[in-house]
């Protein structure tokens, strides 16, 4: 009975040690008598007892690696804390167990040191408009190097940039006078804009006052020379009427006869003025003698 038992935890021994479940996303490193004798890949797989193990277990996940924070000298000899975090992978199991003792202290390492050699090359303000730059530059260096050890750089972020107090307090007073020059410039070209805008409106309306004046001018001339003609043309139908009149029977006779009123009532006005002197026809029976007086009289009466 005992020798059955220990049998079976035996059997239970050898199965556990020859069966092997590979979780997905994972690969594990085989050594046969200590030499590397392949790659389980994720599934069931078969061990020889006593013979085959589990050297190495490796994840193909991505994995983020947390940078340490270290101080770094930019081209003017400032200090600057970068603080960053590296996203790696690995690629190859084999070179990942045997290409290096420690894979992530070795691109720990190499992250920093590539770090420190590409500020080392910028000024202050350029690390801060150039990230990208920084990190594209740092992921390249990386990944050269990491090919030995199985490992693929995939990408690398810097996560803060701390310069010391004293830089802190200029670049923030150099922001300040930064805004308020923009502030004033701003406030000036608002002056000078409103300024244009007062002198484009008052051409504007002064244009439109001497467009209005220049035209009512002209509506004035047109109304007047339309009146003028319209008097002329009245005047000369009255005047072509009064010749078409006197052509007529009895024409002569009506024209003497309105002579003849107006020189009784020329007659009359002088009359009434003491410092006119009258001459009268003596013989006052001739119309014609009566038609040339008041003529006369009436070039008189025309003439004061």
């Amino acid at each position: 009975m005992e020798i059955a038992l220990i049998l079976v935890v035996i059997a239970v021994i050898f199965i556990a040690r020859s069966i092997k479940v590979v979780p997905q996303q994972n690969a594990w490193v085989k050594e046969r008598l200590g030499k590397y004798a392949g790659t389980l890949s994720p599934g069931l797989n078969f061990l020889v007892p006593f013979v085959d193990k589990v050297a190495y277990k490796h994840s193909l996940k991505e994995i983020p690696l947390d940078v340490p924070s270290q101080v770094c000298i930019t081209r003017d000899n400032t200090q600057l804390q970068v603080d960053g975090i590296l996203y790696f992978q690995v690629t190859d199991p084999m070179r990942a167990s045997y290409g290096s003792s420690n894979y992530i202290m070795a691109v720990t390492q190499l992250a920093q040191t590539s770090l420190r050699s590409v500020i080392g090359k910028l000024e202050l303000d350029k690390t801060f408009e150039e990230r990208d730059i920084i990190n594209a530059q740092i992921v390249q260096a990386i990944d050269e190097a990491a090919l030995n050890w199985g490992v693929k750089v995939l990408r690398y972020e810097i996560k803060d940039l701390t310069p010391p107090k004293e830089i802190l307090h200029a670049m923030q007073a150099q922001i300040t006078a930064e805004r308020e020059k923009r502030a004033l410039i701003a406030a000036s070209e608002g002056r000078r804009q409103e300024q244009i805008n007062i002198a484009t409106g008052e051409r504007e309306a002064f244009i439109a006052r001497s467009e209005g004046e220049k035209q009512a001018a002209i509506n004035k001339a047109q109304g007047e020379a339309t009146a003028i003609m319209t008097l002329a043309s009245a005047s000369a139908q009255a005047i072509e009427r009064v010749a078409t009149a006197i052509r007529q029977p009895g024409g002569e006779q009506a024209v003497q006869l309105k002579v003849a009123e107006k020189a009784v009532e020329a007659y009359g006005k002088l009359a009434q003025d003491a410092t006119t002197t009258l001459i009268v026809p003596s013989n006052m029976s001739e119309v014609s003698t009566l038609i040339a007086s008041a003529m006369k009289m009436v070039q008189v009466e025309r003439k004061s």
